[in-house]
């Protein structure tokens, strides 16, 4: 949001629930927005509720075209943002926008199925899809692979559980996505998809190594068999030639910097939390009898 106020733009965050239609209809009448940029999913891949992918990621995106395709004078533009996870696991790579999909978990399935659905609506909506490879940064939700380990080299934790360690994947930082994103809205070509990427991948086992010199901190490392997924992406590599063309050069963020802002996030909250347990400590012990 930080981002597109400084390019410009009054940020309005939808607070309608995507499965209530009326409710979504009158808040966007109300709104009426020149850009959309629908991020509003379930995207953690392991999530339990798998019928849950189809009502939120398809429905849900349906009702938000439903409700943008009434509006008395239509947007602009209306970036749908899928995943690089509809790829599946790619042969090719680095993988360009023209590969075959094939999923291999519901969360890919059901962005597919967004994908094909949303397309019958581009004669009368701006609508175009990115495809988003691993992404991260400050904020992002600990059931994600490295804000969990950011957080436990942050507080010095002895060890942690993961999955396959073999796994590679780019981890771009969220700024570049946003980035990418700002400009689109002004580039794009109605139907058109775009990978949003930067064709630099790493192994867990990499990421590991960046924060344990970062922090000087060794952290022991347990593969937990139930972490391990049995339709696990092996690689997934995007080329960012289409993108590039599209939006000209985009901010450049590596690794080690993301992840460096990330830990001085994680230990300034962990700073503020103790903080304000030692007041609540001091506020209980000032009201004893």
């Amino acid at each position: 949001m930080d981002m597109a106020r400084a390019a410009g733009h009054t940020v309005h965050a939808l607070k309608a629930d995507l499965l209530q239609p009326d409710a979504l209809h009158a808040e966007i009448q109300q709104v009426q927005p020149d850009n959309v940029v629908h991020l509003a999913a379930i995207s953690f891949v392991g999530h339990a509720d798998t019928d849950a992918f189809y009502r939120v990621n398809v429905q849900g995106t349906l009702n938000l075209l439903d409700a943008l395709a009434k509006l008395p004078r239509r947007p602009q533009s209306v970036l749908l943002a899928s995943s690089a996870n509809v790829y599946g696991n790619c042969i090719v790579s680095p993988i360009l926008e023209v590969q075959c999909p094939a999923p291999v978990n519901h969360y890919a399935a059901s962005k597919l199925a967004m994908e094909h659905l949303a397309r019958t609506r581009v004669g009368e909506l701006p609508v175009f899809f990115t495809r988003p490879f691993n992404y991260t940064g400050s904020g992002q939700s600990p059931n994600f692979v490295i804000p969990k380990l950011v957080e436990h080299f942050a507080a010095r934790k002895p060890m942690i559980e993961l999955g396959n360690l073999a796994v590679e994947r780019e981890f771009n930082d969220v700024r570049f996505v946003c980035n990418a994103y700002l400009q689109l809205l002004h580039h794009a070509a109605p139907g058109e998809t775009y990978n949003i990427c930067t064709a630099r991948t790493y192994t867990l086992q990499q990421v590991i190594n960046t924060l344990t010199a970062l922090t000087g901190h060794t952290l022991q490392v347990q593969v937990n068999p139930a972490f391990v997924r049995a339709s696990e992406i092996h690689r997934l590599c995007g080329d960012p030639a289409k993108l590039l063309k599209c939006t000209g050069a985009l901010l450049d963020i590596d690794l080690q910097d993301t992840l460096n802002a990330m830990l001085k996030n994680s230990e300034a909250r962990s700073t503020h939390s103790h903080t304000c347990a030692l007041q609540s400590l001091n506020v209980c012990q000032q009201m004893r009898p």
